[in-house]
């Protein structure tokens, strides 16, 4: 209980210093902006209100999670980027920066009455209770009448313990009158600084556009599959079959022939068998699944033409997810594919790290860089993949390298 009263009034003394600074500059920007948006000139002044109210939100966000010890609902941003005046729009049409902007502005009243009445408790229990300490020492004037004279009780001794149960009263009370001047606040800044429909709505969008990621990625996977098979082991399977045909038509009249041909034959199925297994690593090899991430990519490391090291950072027999598992192999073989087709490196670096909820992958070459994420691409396909699992992906490839690829992969499936 004590505990809690500290956090009341740690989180309420200095909200009316924070709601005055959040007032006086919100409300400069918006007085500021509106006359001018008629020359264009107050709309980016007014994109910055915006801007501070989502600061000053922030702020209130966290010294309620400090006041109540637990996360406010979501509340969802529309993102932006892509250029300056897209953002700008963006801003300006996001409604949960308005409401930001309406708390900003609205909690002042609202922060002058609960610091009225916090600092009254407070310093009517603090000045009761010390009374006895230093009220010895106060100057009696002619006429001046205290509480204790009031109910007939007359002198210092009087006067030392009325105030000191004065002072009582109020640090007992003080305790629920904190908690509950708290917790309007807490509530005030739930209404306008949360909006948990609307974190639910773009949560909805974000897994229908993951789930639609998810789709496009196997469909690739299919289609490179079913292009490398028909490429790949079909033609030596062909082949295979028509040497066959001519084994059998020479094994009687010429075996000489017909040995050579077997010879031929033998090798275009030891061929067709390890270009079967080249396309199956492709898909989810065998060692991921038996001895986990860091073996896989260390064989995947192995078979690239480019000199690659992989420092795997994961704790000695940890599992992630099947999932989580499938798509960092991806990524890293898709990435080290791109860096031996496209890269001209001469050296690569793959590293892997896990936090509790989080696995980060990095992919690092000393190409000539010029990497993107456009569609049409290599990477392309490694957002969608990503996009299943909830990962993200990012590319720092400028012209003549290093090009850098980093995953970020939620393991909390």
């Amino acid at each position: 209980m004590l505990l809690q009263a500290r956090r009341d009034l740690v989180y309420l003394l200095p909200t009316l210093a924070i709601s005055l600074a959040s007032f006086t500059v919100l409300i400069a920007c918006v007085m500021t902006s509106v006359p001018l948006a008629i020359v264009w000139v107050g709309v980016p002044l007014l994109a910055v209100a915006l801007g501070l109210a989502k600061w000053f939100a922030d702020v209130e966000r966290r010294r309620v999670r400090v006041l109540t010890g637990l996360d406010l609902p979501p509340v969802y941003y529309r993102p932006t980027g892509g250029g300056t005046l897209p953002s700008l729009l963006v801003m300006l049409r996001d409604p949960q920066r308005w409401r930001d902007l309406a708390h900003g502005m609205l909690v002042m009243p609202l922060s002058m009455i609960t610091w009225i009445l916090a600092i009254f408790w407070a310093a009517i229990g603090l000045t009761g209770t010390l009374y006895p300490l230093y009220g010895w020492a106060m100057p009696r004037y002619p006429g001046s009448i205290g509480v204790n004279d009031l109910i007939g009780f007359h002198g210092y001794p009087a006067a030392a313990v009325a105030n000191l149960l004065i002072g009582i009263v109020f640090l007992a009370t003080g305790i629920p009158v904190w908690r509950g001047l708290a917790g309007v606040h807490a509530a005030f800044a739930r209404v306008l600084l949360t909006n948990e429909k609307a974190a639910l709505r773009a949560r909805a969008e974000h897994l229908s556009a993951s789930r639609t990621a998810a789709v496009q990625a196997e469909a690739q996977t299919l289609r490179r599959v079913e292009r490398d098979i028909h490429d790949g082991p079909q033609q030596r399977l062909v082949r295979l079959t028509m040497d066959l045909e001519s084994v059998r038509r020479r094994l009687d009249d010429n075996p000489d022939a017909a040995r050579g041909l077997v010879d031929e034959a033998l090798t275009q199925s030891r061929e067709a068998l390890s270009e079967l297994r080249a396309v199956s690593r492709g898909i989810a090899p065998p060692i991921l699944a038996d001895r986990g991430l860091g073996p896989a990519l260390a064989a995947a490391a192995a078979r690239c033409p480019v000199d690659t090291t992989v420092e795997c950072e994961l704790p000695e027999g940890r599992r992630l997810p099947e999932a989580v598992e499938n798509a960092a192999y991806f990524v890293v073989s898709e990435a080290l594919t791109n860096v031996a087709k496209h890269a001209g490196a001469s050296r690569c670096a793959v590293t892997v790290t896990g936090e509790a909820s989080t696995l980060w992958l990095r992919v690092t070459d000393d190409g000539v860089g010029g990497a993107h994420l456009g569609k049409g691409h290599g990477l392309a396909g490694l957002v969608d993949r990503l996009a299943a699992v909830d990962g993200r992906l990012d590319v720092h490839s400028p012209t003549g390298g290093p090009t850098v690829l980093t995953a970020e992969i939620p393991v909390n499936q």
